[in-house]
């Protein structure tokens, strides 16, 4: 029996849904499809781009919102069904911030999905992430990893202000939520899950955030966790 309280899914994209890869995973998508068929929305919250999620969610059939961009981006449907979108992050910072690691010298380069980007700015990890926030540090920006990438977000942006924004639409708060998510910008929502999900693949701060840890990773992971959380019978 699953416990009342928990009754939608959060999950990233990257990781989750998806083998070693990044394909997506056959048997997390049945269980996405399940999920739903059984009357819990899933939310998809992700640092991809917001094109690259609502092909994701449209193909899936979901009903939940769609945080992209780790929180700059939102999207809903609303309850006359039209497609309503916002941006919660200002890309000024990020691109300024961006401007100083070249003017500094690091070889950063941009994803090639940031020509879709709104709200931040996401670079290759060819630079580690230490020296790109000693040369950042006073300035008003997060520097987080995906584990796939880097993220430069405006101070204050993330998945969980984004998730805590528009849950409420739904008649849901996180605690009311099973999470899963493997990456350090997936920290903060972990910690405030009704069931936080973390795999044997998360980055360490990821594992130590959530209230459950896989044995198994990447879209295995995504199975154990659901299974552990007891919202569906495995």
């Amino acid at each position: 029996m699953r416990p009342p309280r928990l009754r939608a899914v959060v999950t990233d994209v990257d990781g989750t849904l998806t083998d070693a890869s990044r394909r997506l995973d056959p048997q997390a998508i049945a269980w996405v499809r399940q999920l739903e068929a059984g009357g819990f929305p899933v939310f998809l919250a992700t640092g991809n781009v917001l094109p690259v999620a609502l092909a994701l969610h449209r193909s899936l059939g979901l009903t939940g919102a769609i945080v992209a961009e780790n929180g700059g981006m939102l999207y809903r449907r609303t309850p006359e069904g039209r497609d309503r979108v916002e941006r919660l992050a200002d890309p000024r910072p990020a691109l300024s911030a961006f401007r100083a690691l070249e003017r500094a010298g690091l070889p950063v380069r941009r994803l090639f999905t940031d020509r879709w980007r709104e709200s931040e700015v996401a670079i290759e990890t060819n630079v580690p992430i230490g020296s790109l926030r000693r040369v950042l540090r006073g300035r008003p920006i997060d520097v987080e990893t995906t584990g796939y990438a880097i993220h430069l977000m405006e101070e204050g942006a993330g998945k969980l202000p984004a998730l805590r924004r528009v849950l409420p639409e739904f008649g849901l708060g996180p605690e009311n939520c099973v999470i899963l998510g493997d990456g350090d910008n997936d920290v903060a929502m972990l910690r405030a899950a009704g069931f936080g999900v973390s795999f044997a693949s998360a980055s360490r701060r990821a594992q130590r955030a959530a209230r459950y840890v896989t044995s198994t990773s990447y879209a295995d992971g995504f199975v154990e966790g659901l299974k552990a959380s007891g919202i569906l019978a495995g």
